[in-house]
């Protein structure tokens, strides 16, 4: 009884495993003739067996599978193929394997330029979708996972963002490059000549000259400043700063940690905090003249004007063009007019008082002046003109002025 029933089942396996490959054959069959309706058809019925599928007809199952979805698909056929590679690995044929690698890159590149158009038309969602599917096409290529990351930011899909984050902090993702530069004889400019050894090809040519290349910066600084502003913005600010306190603990003397903590106080109003931190980290970077910059601003909005004008100072110092410095220093000089203006209130009869603060206005006027003709010589605004104007009137310069209004009324007009 016992070897009746054997036999029976192997009977029905033989059945099964006969049905699978005629069924395989038909959906082959119909891939050759573009009927990927039918081909999608016949696949489905042999889904429910995939997981007992007959072992001589799984890989294939997978392949046809894929090739069936395609881009009508692209989720199913990259499960399909990527579970395609993954059998052919444990087995150690890579049949059909090598049959997948070309279509597997096709869809790639399908959905990569799918991600980068909607990117570019700001259907953030639809973009962050197809990026993430790159990513899981190609595992390998962890700067799609960044770029899904990043456009989940932008579409407010924040816990899908910080999942995204937080798998690139868990896989080391860095997003560091190196570019291979040379210069085109013929043209004489610079050229991105892709990878090293395109590059080293293009030399041997002797079309191009002068080989160079640049590394970019490390994007964990902006990884962990993203994961902190997303909880910031869910209302999780202590655990937006843990992430932030923890990254710089690993790595102390980065800068960029610590700027992107700094600029976390200053999306929670703690100027204070962030003053300390722009502290650290001109001892870090003591010739940046950014971080003097900032000190500035901070001392200004603190009332602190005489550090605010010591800061703007030294960060003109190291950067003599430094248009915006020049400005704020105009502006926390002139800040003490407020101060004069009030005792003048008080004072209108009396006339040697009023005298008296209105040359101290004055003064106060062509303390300023300097720097804010260097900011508008080094870059013109709206706002540099117009502070111009005015010192000039109340100065009496009346040349100056009359120079300046017509060019203050067409910038205002435009």
């Amino acid at each position: 009884m016992k070897n009746q029933i054997l036999a029976l089942t192997i009977g029905l396996l033989s059945i099964a495993s006969f049905a699978q490959k005629n069924e395989l054959k038909a959906v082959e069959k119909a891939i050759k003739k573009e009927m990927f309706k039918e081909a999608k058809a016949t696949i489905a019925t042999l889904e429910p067996t995939e997981d007992s599928m007959d072992s001589k007809y799984k890989a294939k199952y997978y392949f046809l599978k894929g090739s069936a979805y395609g881009t009508s698909d692209v989720a199913k056929a990259s499960d399909a193929y990527n579970k395609l590679v993954e059998y052919e690995k444990e087995t150690g044929k890579l049949k059909y394997t090598k049959l997948a690698k070309p279509k597997l890159n096709e869809l790639v590149q399908y959905v990569s330029n799918k991600a980068i158009e909607e990117y570019n038309n700001k259907n953030y969602k639809n973009a962050t979708n197809n990026f993430y599917l790159t990513y899981k096409l190609s595992p390998a290529d962890t700067t799609y996972l960044y770029n899904a990351a990043i456009s989940a930011s932008l579409a407010k899909e924040y816990d899908t963002s910080l999942e995204y984050y937080n798998e690139l902090k868990k896989i080391g993702y860095t997003g560091i490059t190196t570019q291979y530069f040379a210069i085109d004889k013929e043209t004489g400019k610079v050229e991105n000549l892709g990878s090293k050894g395109n590059r080293d090809l293009m030399l041997k040519t002797g079309q191009y000259t002068t080989p160079t290349q640049k590394t970019s910066e490390s994007k964990q600084g902006d990884i962990v400043k993203n994961i902190g502003f997303i909880l910031v913005n869910q209302g999780k600010t202590e655990e937006a700063i843990v992430a932030l306190q923890e990254a710089r603990r690993a790595n102390p003397k980065d800068l960029n940690l610590l700027l992107n903590e700094a600029q976390m106080y200053i999306k929670l109003e703690q100027m204070d905090k962030f003053g300390e931190l722009m502290q650290e980290a001109v001892k870090l970077d003591p010739n940046n003249p950014t971080l003097f910059f900032n000190l500035g601003v901070v001392n200004a909005g603190q009332n602190k004007i005489e550090e605010a004008i010591g800061f703007y100072e030294k960060a003109i110092a190291l950067k003599p063009d430094y248009g915006d410095a020049y400005m704020n220093l105009a502006v926390v000089i002139l800040s003490g007019e407020k101060a004069i203006i009030e005792k003048m209130n008080k004072n209108l009869s009396n006339n040697k008082i009023y005298t008296k603060l209105e040359k101290e206005q004055k003064a106060l006027y062509k303390k300023a002046l300097p720097y804010l003709e260097k900011a508008d010589n080094i870059v013109r605004t709206v706002d540099t003109v117009r502070g111009l104007l005015n010192i000039y009137d109340r100065l009496e310069m009346e040349s100056k002025a009359s120079a300046l209004r017509p060019i203050y009324n067409e910038m205002r007009n435009n």
